[in-house]
Parts: C-alpha cells; structure tokens; sequence
C-alpha cells in the first residue's frame, strides 16, 4: 500500500510493536513528530467475539503504551498533537438519525468496548497529564485496497467469484459509510483545526442497510459485464 512512497525523502517507514514504550519514545526523540495518528487497532467485530484478549492487548494495551510515550516525549517537546481515531461503534446500536459526540457510549462488541476504553484512557491522560490529544469517532470506511474481510470489499470478492454473499440475518442492519479519502482529510482538518480535548464525529449522512449494498453492488457487477 505504501510502495508508491518508498522514495519519498519525507517518508520513513519503521515496523514495531508499539506496546514497546521504549522503542516508541526512541522513535519520537529521534523524529521529533508534531502530529501523530493513532490509527492503529484489530477491528473486526466477528474477530472480536472469537478472540477477545487480542483486542484488549491492542486496542487498549497499546494505546496506553503509546501515551506512556507521549507522555516521556512531551517532557522534551510540547509542539505535538495526538488524534487518537475511534470508531462510531463505541455508541452501539443507534435507532434512528445520528449521535452527537456527548452521546452516552454502549458498546456492543469486544471490540467497540476495547475502542470505547482507548478513548477514555486518551481523555484521562489529557486531564491528568495534559497530553495534547483530540479524539475521532468515524463512521464505517469504504475505499481502494481495504482489507477484503470487510463487508463491502468482501462482498466485491465474492460476486466476482461467484460465491455466496455473507449476510448477517435479513442483512437489514443500517451503517453509515464515508469514502476513505473524505475519512483522511476530515481527520487531518481535526489535526490542523480542532482544539486539545475535544472529540469530533465523522460522518457523511450516507446510512444504507446492508442488503441495499449488496443489491448495489450486484447491480454494479451486471452492468460491468
């Protein structure tokens, strides 16, 4: 994904664990960042339920390794920001409309209580320890090269070769989708814009059932033949 950007002389790639706090307050010293994306997380809700104590070492575990980091880091250099990147689901099943960023989370999943956590841990760790943080709450992605166990690249998949689509129930369960790139600059906007403390909502108004999708993406599929 990232090959295009090998070459850059603004690009470095560097491969850890950042449960290793040492490494990553190496790392920061070294570079000296002024924005950094916590977009790390697993986040798929099924593999949550089969597998929850990885979830929890990466999605909280981790996020508190990296403000253990921040928190070194921000002793030397106070010109930084975090934006720590959740998710809608930490809010549950919503019934109808959309949710304000004072809404009362009730996550469903493993997952969305791990990601529902991180976020808590972020908004103690600005209180207590005045790290320079913001926090997002996207809606679900959808985009070139997503992961193909997500539902629409799965779907894609599966037309393409001929297998049965997965659809959970009556496939009548209602998300709301923003493209990838609408995701990245709405996130860098937070970043450059928004203000230490706060979380912001993402979303593009765009809520479709999960049949619709698929009934769209079939129809897609016909038309390219």
């Amino acid at each position: 994904n990232l090959e295009n950007y090998k070459k850059d002389k603004n690009y470095k790639f560097i491969k850890i664990n950042i449960n290793n706090t040492k490494k990553l307050i190496k790392i920061f010293k070294k570079y000296k960042p002024v924005g950094i994306f916590n977009l790390a997380a697993h986040t798929h809700v099924d593999r949550s339920i089969e597998s929850p104590k990885s979830f929890i070492d990466n999605n909280i575990l981790a996020t508190f390794s990296l403000l253990e980091a921040l928190r070194s880091y921000s002793k030397i250099n106070k010109n930084y920001r975090l934006v720590h990147v959740s998710t809608d689901e930490i809010f549950g099943d919503i019934s109808k409309g959309s949710v304000s960023e004072n809404f009362q989370t009730n996550p469903s999943s493993p997952y969305a209580a791990t990601k529902a956590a991180s976020s808590h841990l972020v908004g103690s760790y600005i209180r207590t320890f005045k790290i320079k943080a913001l926090i997002v709450n996207p809606t679900n992605n959808y985009g070139p090269k997503q992961h193909p166990e997500k539902l629409i690249p799965k779907i894609i998949l599966n037309i393409l070769n001929d297998k049965r689509l997965p659809i959970y129930g009556k496939g009548k369960n209602k998300r709301e989708w923003t493209f990838v790139l609408d995701n990245c600059v709405a996130i860098f906007q937070v970043f450059k814009k928004g203000k230490i403390g706060e979380t912001y909502n993402i979303g593009s108004g765009e809520i479709v059932s999960n049949i619709e999708i698929c009934r769209l993406l079939m129809n897609i599929s016909k038309k390219k033949k």
